[in-house]
């Protein structure tokens, strides 16, 4: 009697052991080194895509609007905003949505426009016939600035917009070479610890909560890894949970990955961060984009979601 069960149990060994050996699914994914990307940082650093079975590997992306082309060559996941899904999406390239990331919130936004301080800026109204610094032209930010001004009479087209990168807004407010900046956390902070002047936040002239970035993969991509979806968003969940019960570590990850003064990063709020993502989140934005006519198509928002059941 004793043969068949210690055959069985040899057999129940062996078959868990193979499932440990099983490596975990590679998984290339980039970021924007803003505030919003904590959730991966934390997810790298405490572990979690680990625990959940992925070896990834994080590559900073300055522009997010280069994000959707590069999906399937040098990435397979990328954080991008959900203007960019959607014009991506509209412009041809067959993307899709795998996974909420952060939503703008009142008390808890990321993202501020702020005005150099001895340019005579004190409210949106004023920033007719000023020089704007942006991270992209047509971005969300940008996108949510124009929809902002339009909504109070004004002509989008009476600022000039130029292209920094949200670490060097910072100097070329300093220098006068920007009146605005349309920036985000961390790197706002120190606009405004320098003196400038924060406006508010554009994208909640759109909607509050407002989604404002999401991740999103090749489609061809997610519909042959919905495990690494999954996965993926799980070990986010994860972070949610983490960054929502301890600020203060939350805070030392988000300095070790972008390098700011801790004085700097600790007085920010944490952005609120949300996996679950609706037709209706993108819906919105579809909507204002279709406004100030950036549009070719009519994409619709349902086939731009493929996250995990």
């Amino acid at each position: 009697m004793l043969r068949p069960i210690t055959a069985a149990l040899l057999a129940t060994l062996c078959l868990a052991a193979t499932a440990r050996a099983e490596p975990n699914i590679a998984v290339r994914a980039s970021f924007v080194p803003a505030a919003p990307a904590l959730a991966a940082w934390v997810a790298q650093d405490r572990g979690f895509f680990t625990q959940q079975g992925l070896d990834v590997s994080l590559t900073p992306v300055q522009n997010v609007s280069l994000v959707p082309g590069l999906l399937g060559n040098q990435i397979d996941i990328g954080m991008v905003t959900t203007v960019d899904l959607i014009k991506a999406a509209d412009g041809g390239i067959n993307i899709v949505a795998i996974a909420g990331n952060h939503r703008e919130v009142e008390g808890s936004t990321t993202n501020v426009l702020v005005a150099r301080k001895d340019s005579g800026i004190h409210g949106i109204r004023d920033i007719a016939g000023k020089i704007v610094g942006t991270p992209s032209v047509g971005a969300i930010l940008h996108v949510g600035l124009l929809h902002w001004m339009v909504k109070e009479g004004m002509d989008p087209n009476s600022i000039q917009a130029v292209e920094i990168p949200f670490p060097l807004m910072a100097d070329q407010m300093a220098a006068g070479r920007i009146d605005v900046a349309v920036s985000a956390q961390p790197f706002a902070a120190r606009m405004l610890a320098a003196g400038n002047i924060s406006l508010g936040n554009q994208l909640l002239q759109v909607a509050n909560p407002v989604s404002a970035t999401l991740w999103i993969a090749d489609r061809n991509w997610a519909g042959a890894h919905q495990a690494a979806v999954t996965k993926w968003t799980a070990a986010l969940n994860q972070s949610r949970e983490f960054i929502a019960h301890d600020h203060d570590a939350a805070r030392e990850i988000l300095v070790k990955w972008t390098k700011l003064p801790p004085a700097v990063v600790q007085n920010l709020p944490m952005p609120a961060f949300e996996t679950k993502l609706s037709a209706a989140d993108i819906d919105v934005w579809i909507k204002v984009l279709g406004e100030l006519h950036q549009l070719q198509g009519h994409p619709e928002a349902t086939k731009l979601i493929a996250t995990a059941p």
